[in-house]
Formats: structure tokens, C-alpha cells, sequence
């Protein structure tokens, strides 16, 4: 599945090929209530097209019009809804929310269309970028990116925004626990696949919006479904399921890997992974096992959320003795 960023940088790197000047918008803040998350795009040309959203609507209309009348000339400018800070424009988002975006004016020249040919890389999954711009002057460069953090970082007039695929959440066979991991996660954006070859366990199971895969996990893992910016979580007590998901799931760049199960067992299948899988102790250390945060969870609500929180704890780069 292709997320709309994807599909806005390819977008605009068609208009730009094609001799047309872009505006790249990016949220870069948010405040209250706001429909879209920081690192968000929105692209336009001269001619009024569009591709993308920063706020569901009222937002894009004030762009547009503004865009239209000959506004952002500049090769970069910040803009903010929502709390009458700018005077051009008296938008009131929903709830009181506030929202900060970046405006890029792109020329149609080489440099800009190698700059979005990096970028729809990274955003298809082959890599993760750090996209840093220096403002006013809209200066950038790209930088690889080794860590976890928020999509979106300010220090002065250096921006640092983080680029990469569609945040994907692969369940390693069905559960109770991971049927409300995939609810959870599709809430928080996060594109959702579920591998389980037992037709026994998902008859009559139903996932709206989950791509569900009648295989093993490892298989899927072992033939590229993992990703940089893919949290692996294996929840179903089945070693044949569990363990092969984590001897293949290591051997990628996944940012998460966890398997559920008590610290008895968990010691017993770290053992197992060692002795019969043969991963050594920097393999082993990815793995979190127990999964999730330390809540007292009992119920399959209850251990979701513990183990969806540790995945964004993860994601923003948050240490564990922080939490």
C-alpha cells in the first residue's frame, strides 16, 4: 500500500521533470487537535493542482488561494493556522489546534529533481533519510539516518525532518492480543499485516483494513516484508511461529522486534534462539522479550497497549528507564 507522502513527492517530481516550479508544504508542528501528524506533504504547481493534506480542508483552501495570488515567492517560509499569529490568515482549526507548516518553493532544475528522487526512495522503503534545510535560505541536504526520533526537529534555522516508509506493523500470527494490536495500530497509522499459515486460527477472523497473509511470518520476513521502519511482534505462544519470526525478523533493519510471553518463557526461548537458532548476544539484544511496556496488563486490550506503547516509546527514541 502506498502512502500519500509517497505518492505527493512522486507527484511533484512528475510537475518538476515536466518544467513546472513546486511548493512543498510540510506540517511541522501541531497543537491541539489536528487531523495531520508532523512530517506530513502537501504538494502544488502554478496551475492550482494539488496533491497531499495538512489538515483535511480548510488549511489546503487558504494555501491555495494565497498560492494563487502570488504569495510564497520566497524559497522557504513558515506558516501557522490557527491561533491569529499570522495575519493573512484568520483560520480557526477544529478544538483549538494550531498548526505550523513549512512552505518549499522548488525551480524545476536537476538538483531539486534528484533532491525528490532521494526522497521517493526513502519514502518506498529502500532507506531511511534524515532531510536537513537551513532557513530562511532553504539550503538542504540529505543525510542517512541510524537512529529512532521524531519526524521533525528544530535547532535555530536548521531543520531536521525524518523520511521514510509507511510505519508498518507486522503480526507474527494471530492472537486475541494481536487482533487489538491491529485495531491499535491502524488508529495510530500504521500500515497493518498479518502472517498466519494456520487456517484453523483465522476462520471467521475478521481485520478490516489488516492485509492478512496465509504464511509463515518468517517467510514473509525472509522474502523482504520488512522494512526500516517496520515493528515486528510476535504474539501467539507457538515456538514454530514465534521463534522463526525472530531468527528471520533480527536479519533485517526492522526498528522493533518483540515476542510476548512471561519472563520464564522468555528466558527459556532467548536460550532456545541461541542454542538451536545460533543468534549471538547483538542479535538476541534486539529482541524485547517480554514484550511491551511493564503496565500489569492481563487482557489482550490491556497487553496491546502496553506493546503498542513500547513501539512508539521506540519510534521516538524515548529510552526505556525514561518511560
Amino acid at each position: 500500500m502506498q502512502h500519500l507522502d509517497l505518492l505527493v513527492v512522486r507527484k511533484a517530481l512528475e510537475w518538476s521533470t515536466a518544467g513546472q516550479r513546486v511548493w512543498l508544504c510540510t506540517v511541522l508542528a501541531t497543537y491541539g487537535s489536528a487531523p495531520r501528524a508532523p512530517g506530513s506533504l502537501l504538494a502544488a504547481n502554478a496551475s492550482g493542482h494539488w496533491i497531499g493534506s495538512l489538515s483535511g480542508g480548510c488549511v489546503e483552501d487558504d494555501f491555495l488561494e494565497r498560492l494563487a495570488a502570488g504569495a510564497f515567492p520566497e524559497p522557504t517560509q513558515l506558516v501557522r493556522y490557527g491561533d491569529g499569529s499570522d495575519v493573512r490568515s484568520q483560520i480557526r482549526l477544529p478544538c483549538g489546534g494550531v498548526l505550523e507548516v513549512l512552505v518549499e518553493n522548488l525551480p524545476a532544475d536537476c538538483e531539486v529533481q534528484a533532491h525528490l528522487r532521494e526522497l521517493e526512495s526513502a519514502l518506498a522503503g529502500q532507506r531511511r533519510l534524515i532531510r536537513e534545510l537551513v532557513l530562511p535560505q532553504g539550503s538542504r541536504r540529505l543525510l542517512p539516518d541510524r537512529e529512532q526520533g521524531p519526524r521533525v526537529e528544530r535547532e535555530g534555522d536548521v531543520l531536521r525532518l525524518r523520511v521514510g516508509a509507511a510505519q508498518r506493523l507486522l503480526l507474527a500470527g494471530y492472537s486475541s492480543v494481536a487482533q487489538v494490536c491491529a485495531e491499535f495500530g491502524q488508529s495510530l497509522g500504521f500500515e497493518v499485516v498479518l502472517c498466519d499459515p494456520r487456517d484453523e486460527v483465522l476462520q471467521g477472523v475478521e481485520l478490516p483494513g489488516v492485509e492478512v497473509r496465509r504464511e509463515l511470518p518468517s517467510e514473509y520476513i525472509r522474502l523482504g516484508g520488512c522494512h526500516a521502519d517496520t515493528a515486528v511482534v510476535a504474539l501467539t505462544h507457538d515456538p514454530k511461529i514465534d521463534d522463526l519470526a525472530m531468527l528471520e525478523a533480527v536479519r533485517t533493519d526492522a526498528f522493533y522486534i518483540g515476542v510476548m510471553g512471561s519472563t520464564a518463557t522468555s528466558a527459556k526461548r532467548m536460550e532456545r534462539l541461541r542454542r538451536v537458532g545460533g543468534l549471538n548476544e547483538e542479535e538476541l539484544a534486539r529482541i524485547i522479550a517480554p514484550i511491551g511496556l511493564s503496565l500489569g496488563s492481563k487482557t489482550p486490550s490491556e497487553i496491546a497497549l502496553a506493546v503498542l506503547a513500547d513501539i512508539l516509546r521506540v519510534r521516538n527514541g524515548i529510552a526505556r528507564e525514561r518511560v
